[in-house]
């Protein structure tokens, strides 16, 4: 997958990291993933991901938000 644009960042928010073990502040984001290989099919496969860093440790989440 291939990042575009980082839309949205957002400051002082406390995630169970599963790291961790614990609750921990994360750099939460909303970044336009291009989910397809193909080059021709690129342009109508780009997808919205939520992504959670950790931190304290560095872990990295993302979850599809359009399960369409």
């Amino acid at each position: 997958m291939k990042a575009s644009k980082q839309h949205a960042k957002h400051a002082d928010i406390h995630e169970l990291c599963g790291d961790c073990g614990r609750s921990t502040p994360h750099d939460v984001s909303v970044t336009i993933l291009t989910e397809s290989s193909k080059q021709e099919n690129a342009q109508f496969s780009r997808e919205p991901y939520r992504v959670s860093v950790c931190q304290i440790c560095g872990s990295e989440t993302s979850l599809r938000m359009n399960n369409a």
